[in-house]
């Protein structure tokens, strides 16, 4: 099987006006654990551009789902942000990633810590029985800059209630917890502050982070990963040190910033 392949657009969706989802057909042979990403990208000039990206599907689900941001002059994504139903993708036969559910130590509580476009690998995450199977709550925190910017994944999680296999745990366990840095909120500024405050968890109702009970899940730009980690090791939380080697949470490095 080749490294690469040619996949077909299904559906595009603009959200806002620097962030859009698609949908591609998914290689038969193409097996990934709920969190990876895959290199996605055109061949631009008869040569490949490629990016890493998150897969928003759930690895049980036929198609592959994609959340991208827009960037004008960005190599990829200026071009990307064009593509219609029927166009052709590329995307990589090889899955990778380390937001991995079996390299965190049991927990009660499981928090997934996104800004931006980082909520994707959590958009399929939620949609994994296992999740449930394993924490009393799951609180899904997403930084955004403006409040629109909240709208895929909150169509996404109403859509999660209403299911009818998963949505009774949904429903029960899953908390959305959007946070906006830009505008009057009321959950309004950066994540860490909010954590650093106890703000975060008297609004959900829940204790303040502990490293006997919860369990994390950090995606977002390199500024928000650094700041995250620091934050968790000064709370006494173990970082997994690679894939196989279960820690108190687990961080992806894979951000398209272009």
């Amino acid at each position: 099987m080749a490294a690469i392949g040619p996949e077909r657009v299904l559906t595009v969706r603009h959200w806002t006006d620097t962030q859009f989802t698609f949908t591609t057909t998914r290689d038969r042979g193409l097996r990934f654990e709920n969190g990876q990403f895959v290199m996605v990208g055109l061949a631009v000039d008869s040569r490949p551009v490629l990016r890493a990206y998150s897969i928003a599907s759930a690895n049980h689900e036929e198609h592959l789902e994609f959340l991208s941001i827009k960037v004008p002059n960005g190599p990829l994504t200026s071009r990307l942000q064009h593509v219609r139903a029927g166009d052709e993708v590329l995307i990589s036969r090889k899955p990778t990633g380390t937001l991995l559910l079996q390299d965190l130590r049991p927990g009660k509580r499981l928090y997934l810590l996104s800004t931006g476009t980082g909520a994707a690998p959590f958009m399929s995450l939620i949609k994994d029985p296992e999740v449930y199977e394993r924490f009393e709550h799951v609180v899904f925190v997403h930084g955004v800059r403006w409040a629109r910017e909240t709208a895929v994944v909150r169509h996404r999680i109403e859509a999660l209630r209403a299911h009818e296999l998963l949505g009774a745990q949904v429903r029960a366990k899953l908390h959305y917890y959007p946070t906006v840095t830009r505008e009057p909120n009321m959950n309004c500024g950066r994540l860490t502050a909010l954590i650093e405050s106890g703000r975060l968890a008297r609004n959900l109702g829940l204790p303040v982070l502990d490293p006997g009970a919860d369990r994390i899940m950090v995606c977002g730009s390199p500024a928000m990963l650094s700041d995250t980690c620091a934050l968790l090791n000064a709370r006494g939380f173990t970082l997994s040190a690679h894939i196989g080697e279960p820690g108190d949470y687990v961080i992806e490095r894979a951000f398209v910033t272009r």
